[in-house]
């Protein structure tokens, strides 16, 4: 049984978190290098904010959202 959980922890240490091991690796030579990922992610969730402002604003101006009043009784 003992080996069942070394065999999990090897497959997690040695193979599993080896990119994030690259990454450190790479972090002290070059920290532009290692964060292009995390650029990239805020470039494409930046985008499409944008976007979905953009399809919000068209909406808003062909006036189609429901816009009656439509709360709870007791207000």
């Amino acid at each position: 049984m003992k080996d069942f959980f070394y065999a999990i922890e090897d497959l997690f240490v040695e193979t599993l978190f080896a990119p994030y091991d690259a990454l450190r690796a790479l972090e002290l030579e070059n920290w532009f290098a290692a964060n292009v990922a995390s650029w990239l992610f805020l470039i494409v969730g930046f985008v499409a904010m944008v976007y979905w402002m953009i399809q919000l604003r068209i909406f808003d101006s062909n006036n189609e959202e429901d816009k009656s009043i439509s709360s709870h009784s007791f207000l």
